[in-house]
């Protein structure tokens, strides 16, 4: 049974590392050629509570070297501590005050998630202070993003006619707990959303990343707005999925555009982490056990094996080089240490431990806890 066992981790690995359409390769785009003419552009954060990193993430927004218009709009989502006024500040502060228009948003409706209802009143704002914008640039309160940011994903969407053009932002792995666990979420992110098929108008597979999004108008107006996915607890894979309905879309590693989030010890990643993982398996404990099943079948079976059956049991000894030979390319784009590649097994327990305890979250009617909001739906 252990060989039986080592071969289907074995197995496992083969079929990801050489049927996944490359996931684990570190690939960027070239630059893209310019457009003859570069469409207006309307920012929009939604920030509540935000103090800390709101003022960075406006001048990085308003600090853009974009050849065309772009005006900002920050939705106060009901904060308690400035937010509005340090976005104000910040953006006085370089010049920048007649480019930003900060919006408080109303209530909370009914069966809307609080980010995606920010958005939309953000993207109500746009119609009336830019409605010419070709573009809606979709990012968070936390992240910065280079000057070259913007025109860069315009003039990738336009030379590819994407709907939809986003990137994977770089989290910060500077705390000993980012180094071991944020190189593999990035990982694990790509495994289950190969970048090369969301960029694949015949196949299914679509993704974005929230905190650097490009979407154009037409694409949202297309699908409804922010309505389409008002309920949505991971908004920007599922605005990825309905624009990929109708248009192209494609989403890539970034190298400018930066996190400002820390996360300095084990309780805030794993927080970050349960927060939506129950939601990404649809709330559903069979789909629970399976992950977990197929976490422990590709992650921990090859090392327990290997150690414990020796030579013996040599396919989970090549599963598990596999596995860290696949890791090595994420941990060299975060410049993490070759050493670190093995002991992905030890990450994926840690994910693991966090996504049961979503589940148990949302079973104590605790799911999706984000700015003091369980926003997962109530089980019945």
């Amino acid at each position: 049974m252990a060989f039986g066992l080592s071969l289907l981790a074995l197995l496992i690995w083969c079929v990801l590392v050489f049927a996944r359409a490359g996931f684990w390769r570190v690939r960027k785009p070239a630059p893209s050629p310019r457009p003859a003419a570069w469409p207006p552009v309307v920012g929009i954060i939604p920030a509540r509570n935000e103090a800390d990193v709101i003022g960075r993430a406006v001048t990085g927004v308003l600090g853009q070297h974009y050849a065309g218009r772009l005006h900002l709009i920050v939705v106060d989502d009901h904060s308690s501590d400035g937010t509005a006024d340090i976005a104000r500040a910040a953006a006085l502060s370089i010049g920048k005050a007649d480019q930003l228009t900060v919006v408080a948003a109303r209530d909370l409706p009914a069966g809307w998630s609080g980010k995606v209802w920010a958005q939309s009143e953000g993207l109500a704002a746009a119609d009336v202070q830019m409605p010419d914008a070709g573009f809606a640039f979709l990012t968070d309160a936390d992240i910065w993003h280079g000057p070259g940011t913007v025109t860069e994903l315009v003039a990738r969407a336009e030379a590819e006619r994407r709907d939809l053009v986003s990137l994977m932002v770089r989290l910060r792995c500077e705390s000993a707990w980012e180094r071991m666990i944020v190189p593999a979420f990035v990982f694990y992110f790509a495994k289950l959303y190969p970048f090369a098929r969301v960029a694949d108008p015949s196949s299914r597979v679509a993704a974005a990343a929230g905190g650097c999004m490009l979407a154009r108008r037409t694409a949202l107006a297309r699908i409804g707005g922010f309505h389409a996915i008002r309920g949505e607890l991971i908004d920007d894979c599922s605005l990825a999925a309905r624009i990929k309905e109708g248009g192209a879309i494609r989403l890539d590693l970034a190298d400018d555009s930066i996190s400002l989030r820390p996360y300095d010890d084990w309780e805030s990643l794993w927080n970050m982490i349960a927060r939506s993982a129950y939601t990404q398996l649809h709330y559903s404990p069979w789909m629970l056990a399976g992950a977990t099943l197929g976490m422990i079948l590709t992650y921990l079976a090859p090392p327990v094996l290997a150690l414990a059956g020796g030579a013996a049991l040599w396919p989970a000894w090549l599963a598990w080089i596999l596995m860290a030979v696949s890791y090595r390319p994420m941990l060299r784009e975060y410049r993490q240490p070759a050493w670190l590649a093995p002991l992905l097994p030890l990450t994926a327990l840690f994910y693991l431990g966090a996504t049961l305890d979503s589940a148990r979250r949302y079973w104590l009617r605790r799911g999706g806890q984000w700015k003091g909001r369980a926003q997962a739906p109530i089980r019945s």
